[in-house]
């Protein structure tokens, strides 16, 4: 750790809470399209659960590359059949809005002023799967200080393929093992270390609510396993 000059960021779950940021926008949509009955977070569930698959079609090479935006407009489209709602009775609008949820998701209490600490010592950065006008609007919308906006299109490759940790790296004119991945995780830190970077394990417990069985420590010895953001920019030195 020594040696580590940037920290990079998992987005989704580890900075900001999409759960509950989904299920906030989808309520009203729901109500309005006769579907009051349904659970938002079980609907934010269910359009999440449609994440990895979505993506493995664009790591197996089986699809192009195509920005996250993209693959959650037509999971969301799908979600919505699921839940007897047909897509093609809504206006473009609110499916167009709906789809921005993932834009204006809330970072974690402890998320801002961890980054502003480790920001005055540290590069920071995110690392995520998010397109680059997902992750901008996040930041205006959360006030993440990012020293760099980088999103999947900068790799053209969704986590964990390694060319998502390799070229992130490279862009920031850094050898992997001087950039740290935070992530909350597990998954996501043993493909960062393959890639030779260093790891930081911070927990998110209810990112999939109070039930959550997945991700409630760490699996294996991280470079640095932290209780929070704050925590993490101590440990670091910040």
């Amino acid at each position: 750790m020594a040696d580590v000059k940037a920290f990079v960021f998992d987005v989704f779950g580890t900075v900001v809470d999409w759960r509950s940021g989904v299920a906030r926008d989808a309520l009203p949509f729901l109500a309005a399209h006769d579907r009051g009955d349904v659970d938002p977070l079980d609907f934010a569930d269910a359009w999440r659960d449609r994440y990895q698959p979505a993506m493995e079609e664009v790591r197996s090479g089986r699809r192009p590359f195509v920005p996250l935006d993209v693959l959650h407009r037509e999971n969301l489209e799908a979600v919505l059949h699921d839940h007897l709602i047909d897509p093609a009775n809504v206006p473009e609008a609110e499916l167009a809005d709906l789809t921005r949820a993932w834009h204006r998701l809330d970072p974690w209490p402890d998320v801002k002023g961890g980054l502003e600490r480790l920001r005055s010592r540290f590069i920071i950065a995110p690392l995520s799967n998010g397109n680059v006008r997902l992750i901008v609007d996040l930041a205006r919308h959360g006030g993440l200080p990012w020293d760099a906006v980088l999103g999947a299109e900068v790799a053209r490759a969704y986590k964990p393929s390694p060319e998502a940790y390799l070229r992130t790296a490279d862009v920031l004119m850094l050898p992997p093992a001087e950039v740290c991945l935070v992530a909350a995780h597990n998954k996501d830190l043993r493909a960062a270390r393959r890639c030779g970077l260093a790891t930081a394990f911070v927990p998110r417990p209810t990112e999939h609510g109070p039930g959550q069985q997945t991700d409630l420590r760490p699996d294996e010895e991280w470079d640095i396993v932290a209780a929070d953001f704050d925590d993490l920019a101590a440990q670091a030195g910040a």
